[in-house]
């Protein structure tokens, strides 16, 4: 009877393991064709970018010489990108490879524990 249950248990878990494995291998699937998705839609929306920069450079176009309105695009571009490179770099700077709350928790614990071991000498 142990026997039988012993080898009844092992099955069962075997079967959970196989059952768990063809789930997770579905959501990998589902999960690899989302991010397929995502991956155009980002694709799209730079060439959708890249479309609106032309239109602005063909609306200006239409007061300015050609030439000038490409310029004015382009350095209106270039002074956004160097903001945000800026904003990101000041970001980056502030960033602590220390993790300070996860230090000041394990310094506290060893103290606790320092003072316990001191009471239980005592």
């Amino acid at each position: 009877m142990i026997t039988r249950l012993s080898e009844q248990t092992s099955r069962l878990v075997r079967d959970e393991m196989r059952l768990a494995r063809a789930e997770l291998t579905a959501k990998a699937k589902q999960g690899g064709t989302g991010a397929g998705f995502m991956g155009a839609g980002g694709i799209l929306a730079l060439f959708g970018f890249g479309a609106l920069i032309a239109t602005a450079i063909l609306a200006l176009a239409l007061v300015l010489p050609a030439w000038a309105a490409a310029l004015i695009v382009t350095v209106v571009l270039f002074i956004a990108a160097g903001i945000a490179a800026m904003v990101g770099k000041k970001k980056v700077e502030d960033l602590s490879p220390t993790p300070e709350r996860t230090m000041t928790n394990l310094n506290r614990d060893v103290a606790e524990v320092k003072e316990s071991s001191r009471h239980d000498q005592l």
